[in-house]
């Protein structure tokens, strides 16, 4: 990592893988799911639905079993359940309600499989899976609803970010709505849980890495920061935005310019719009390299 940070002064930098297949429900009894709570414990199985969501984890070996929905199938199907045998998962008919209840309710095209338990990462293997790279984090604080989390995954995934963390407390879990919004990413891309956010920014500034937070009146806009060095994007919830502490702990604070009568956007947007402006940033400097 290129270690950059001369100063915790933030003046100093200005923002420039063969089971006969069966059917009926009998097939999928005693398979567990997701508390109530939508947190999942240790000895339960994670769900996911969605053909994109159930190939990506096929691929990236996180699989146990994949259900697929009885009677007729369309060729997508036949070749995802090809594809789950040719790994040596199991591949198991099951009716349509319930793989519904599997995924519970989450839109599931016919097709569905239980995930090998969770881990998830620490902070130290995700910088070190950046290698010689300057590390692109997004760092959520407050972010509670799913589906947001998903996106924002999928996101950072796509854009070549090398980890998600999120706090212990007051945000939503790795859930199989998660999963599906994500469309598989969240088995690529690392994700941390730390007890406390504004403790990891104090760490990660000691190891050289400038925090950006996002909010809503800051001075300087996206378009001004220099994303192009080792950088975690902090993306606070809807409604509060970030933490005091949270917000206090950041380097620079970044706004996004809102041009119609509308005043703000929800965290998946704002995060794509940040990792994206750090994409380009850090592409400009390719291209100036002889």
């Amino acid at each position: 990592m290129n270690n950059r940070r001369v100063s915790p002064d933030k003046k100093e930098r200005k923002c420039d893988p063969h089971e006969k297949r069966r059917s009926g429900d009998q097939s999928i009894r005693g398979e567990r799911g997701f508390s109530s709570g939508g947190r999942r414990k240790e000895e339960e199985t994670c769900f996911i639905g969605g053909r994109n969501s159930v190939l990506e984890s096929l691929r990236a070996g996180q699989v146990k079993k994949v259900f697929i929905k009885s009677g007729k199938k369309d060729s997508r199907l036949l070749a995802l359940a090809e594809e789950a045998e040719r790994f040596g998962i199991s591949v198991i008919e099951a009716e349509e309600g319930a793989l519904d209840r599997l995924t519970e309710g989450v839109r599931n095209q016919g097709v569905a499989a239980s995930l090998k338990p969770y881990v998830y990462a620490d902070l130290e293997e995700v910088l070190s899976s950046c290698g010689r790279k300057d590390p692109l984090l997004i760092l959520l604080d407050g972010v509670e609803d799913v589906r947001n989390i998903g996106a924002i995954v999928r996101t950072a995934e796509c854009a070549g970010a090398h980890g998600v963390i999120i706090p212990k407390r007051r945000s939503a879990g790795l859930t199989s709505i998660v999963g599906k919004t994500s469309a598989g990413a969240v088995s690529y891309l690392p994700v941390a849980r730390v007890p406390n956010i504004p403790a990891l920014l104090k760490e990660l500034q000691q190891q050289g890495v400038w925090i950006f937070g996002t909010a809503a009146g800051a001075s300087t806009d996206l378009y001004s920061a220099d994303l192009k060095g080792p950088a975690a994007i902090v993306i606070g919830s809807e409604g509060d935005g970030m933490s005091r502490l949270v917000a206090e702990n950041c380097d620079f604070l970044v706004s996004i310019p809102m041009k119609g009568k509308i005043s703000s956007l929800n965290a998946s947007a704002a995060a794509s719009i940040l990792l994206y402006e750090a994409v380009r940033q850090l592409s400009l400097i390719h291209i100036s390299e002889p």
